[in-house]
């Protein structure tokens, strides 16, 4: 029995001989983490942006189209609406570009600085609950509010003013649910863990890395 009192001086001893190595290893993990996820961030930020740009220019085209051919007049009246809000949406699709291809480029031409990347994946991670906040809906429920007031009051169409209003706040929703958030998935994916050996604590967090080459797990304390 008394030989467990050194318990804690021989764990201690092992750490100082295994945390080095460990840490390297875990360090390693983390940033092929951070890099897999912004690589994955940049291609949907890509496809998300092309191809809500594609659907806002298709649906300009045809609302322009309709403006002037149309036979009825409540579809050229609805179509002139439209191609407002086609054009705005298409602009702030095109100029609002995602954080993630910039941050992917900061990151592999960095000095491989652990701690500069986990400021840039939190200021990623930041941006991304941005545009997914209540703020970042407000200009969209303007756009959609104007033109179902415009259809709906203006134009004296109550019914087809609401079906307006709820049609691209619906669409709005969408596109930003569609959204890019791998830099969040990566953060929340190491959770806190404490280990004790005897009067040693040792406090840090963990992650399950999961890749089609290897399976891992990453600490950092």
């Amino acid at each position: 029995m008394p030989r467990c009192r050194f318990l804690p001086f021989v764990c201690a001893a092992l750490m100082a001989v295994v945390s080095p190595l460990a840490s390297a290893q875990s360090a390693e993990r983390e940033w092929q983490a951070y890099e897999e996820a912004l690589a994955r961030g940049e291609r949907q930020a890509n496809v998300w942006q092309y191809g809500w740009a594609g659907v806002y220019a298709t649906t300009l085209a045809v609302n322009a189209y309709q403006a002037s051919e149309a036979s009825d007049r409540d579809d050229r009246y609805d179509a002139r609406v439209g191609v407002v809000k086609s054009a705005l949406a298409l602009g702030g699709t095109l100029m609002d570009r995602q954080p993630h291809p910039a941050a992917y480029r900061e990151l592999r031409q960095s000095d491989g600085n652990l701690e500069s990347a986990r400021r840039l994946m939190q200021a990623v991670v930041a941006e991304e609950r941005r545009r997914r906040s209540l703020e970042s809906r407000l200009g969209s429920l303007a756009v959609n509010l104007a033109s179902g007031l415009l259809i709906g009051v203006g134009d004296g169409r109550e019914r087809d003013g609401a079906i307006n209003f709820a049609t691209g706040m619906l669409v709005s929703e969408l596109q930003l649910q569609t959204q890019p958030r791998q830099a969040t998935a990566a953060i929340n994916r190491f959770q806190p863990a404490r280990v004790s050996f005897g009067d040693i604590h040792l406090e840090g967090e963990y992650a399950l890395l999961v890749t089609p080459h290897q399976l891992g797990v990453a600490l950092r304390y």
